[in-house]
């Protein structure tokens, strides 16, 4: 296994909150309806949609590549049934994994209720996820 890249992204949860309330879109904008259905049974969701943002961004800087190379719906944040979080990568954030040589991707995901933080690594050599 061969590592292609690391991308790590942090996010101030009260910042993120008040973007959320100025713009009641953003969610839709954002994160898919399975992500958003995964948190409406916390009395808090933001810190866990601040982390998932994260995840997208650690997965353009594993990438290396800026906002606006795949959308935000190419890349989504599932949790296995164990709890374990993966990624989900479409479009053409897959088309630049695959150009790449990606095949398999390790998320870590963590928030406090003022901080999220996604570790997100690209690996080659391996079975894809």
């Amino acid at each position: 296994m061969t590592v292609v890249g690391i991308g790590v992204d942090a996010v101030d949860v009260e910042r993120f909150r008040r973007s959320l309330e100025r713009t009641p879109t953003m969610r839709e904008r954002l994160f898919t309806a399975r992500e958003l259905a995964d948190l409406t049974g916390r009395a808090d969701p933001v810190p866990g949609l601040a982390a998932r943002f994260a995840a997208r961004e650690a997965t353009m800087k594993a990438l290396g590549v800026g906002l606006g190379a795949f959308g935000f719906h190419e890349v989504w944040v599932e949790r296995r049934d164990s709890g374990e979080p993966w990624l989900v990568v479409t479009g053409a954030a897959d088309r630049l994994a695959r150009g790449a040589a990606v095949d398999r991707w390790h998320l870590s995901i963590t928030h406090t209720d003022t901080l999220a933080i996604a570790y997100v690594v690209a690996t080659a050599g391996g079975a894809r996820s």
